[in-house]
């Protein structure tokens, strides 16, 4: 049974910075094509940051140049590293995972493609 749970959200100031991470178990985890998505209340979920099993990488608009997508092998951990955090990045936010993908790459952002959630973790961004 694939399980994926998400750890480091909380509330910070703007400007400053949160380290997201996500343990999977239950699957190979190099395999997985995984992603974090972010969604705030009365919004849809939408597409941060993904990472597909080569370690190539795409992110939203909202995140380049100030987050940061990884994966830590060895403690099959998926890792997003938040930079200068802004109050509309205010949202739950969720991992996601899946063993394969329609659309490659392009895929990697959109939440159709994933199989499987965590439950999420709380960012809160006060201005």
């Amino acid at each position: 049974q694939v399980q994926l749970v998400e750890s480091g959200g909380g509330s910070v100031q703007a400007g400053g910075s949160l380290r997201l991470s996500c343990e999977v178990s239950g699957y190979p985890y190099n395999r997985f094509y995984m992603a974090w998505f972010q969604q705030a209340p009365g919004k849809k979920r939408e597409g941060v940051a993904g990472i597909d099993s080569n370690g190539s990488t795409r992110y939203a608009d909202s995140g380049k140049g100030r987050f940061n997508i990884s994966k830590d092998n060895a403690k099959n951990t998926l890792l997003l590293q938040m930079n200068s955090l802004k109050p509309e990045a205010t949202a739950m936010y969720y991992c996601a995972a899946t063993p394969w993908m329609r659309s490659g790459w392009v895929g990697l952002l959109d939440s159709t493609e994933y199989n499987y959630w965590g439950q999420g973790t709380q960012v809160t961004v006060s201005s």
